[in-house]
């Protein structure tokens, strides 16, 4: 019996001691992300035009553009057009470089791992007030993938199959990022 009650001490201690943290960060100011936005309230229509691509990516700036409208879209709150008039505020892009590197080799020196970067540069301009709201001149994203995908590594289909779905990610994580970044003020 005493053995129990010592062993419910120190336990009693450490249950004690999280209640007061919860209570004590409840006001320490963290919220949801993805609620509110620090756009101007007058804003409810952002032109996201197809981005420019001055790199020899074929059909980057496309991805890239399209993946940004739909995670505006789905954030659900501005209606999103192609156009750069009749909207509120606008956002334009450029995609600056992409560049393909070897991470890691093999015991055979042969390349295992790529990995792909990009940079873009990205602003968000307030039609209204001629001002711009948010801008990133040099945002960059990098993704790793196997070179190989279980193929042997002089294939070039598994090489490219490998790039596509990297180039897929990363629109995917710069998009969020982008929108995320506008939308929450960050």
């Amino acid at each position: 019996m005493v053995q129990t009650r010592a062993a419910k001490g120190p336990f009693l201690c450490v249950l004690c001691f999280l209640g007061v943290l919860c209570v004590a960060s409840a006001g320490c100011g963290y919220a949801l992300a993805g609620r509110g936005s620090f756009l101007p309230a007058y804003i409810e229509r952002i032109g996201v035009p197809t981005f420019v691509n001055r790199t020899t990516v074929f059909n980057l700036e496309t991805l890239l553009t399209q993946k940004v409208r739909a995670e505006f879209i789905g954030r659900g709150k501005y209606q999103i057009l192609p156009e750069n008039t009749g909207v509120d505020a606008l956002l334009t892009g450029e995609v600056t470089s992409v560049s393909l590197t070897p991470a890691s080799f093999t015991t055979q020196q042969l390349a295992s791992r790529y990995a792909l970067t990009m940079t873009a540069s990205i602003a968000l301009r307030d039609v209204r007030a001629n001002k711009v709201l948010w801008e990133n001149p040099s945002v960059m994203f990098r993704q790793e993938y196997e070179a190989t995908g279980g193929t042997s590594a002089v294939d070039p289909a598994a090489f490219f199959q490998q790039d596509t779905n990297a180039l897929e990610r990363i629109s995917t994580e710069f998009a969020r990022t982008i929108v995320s970044a506008i939308l929450e003020a960050f």
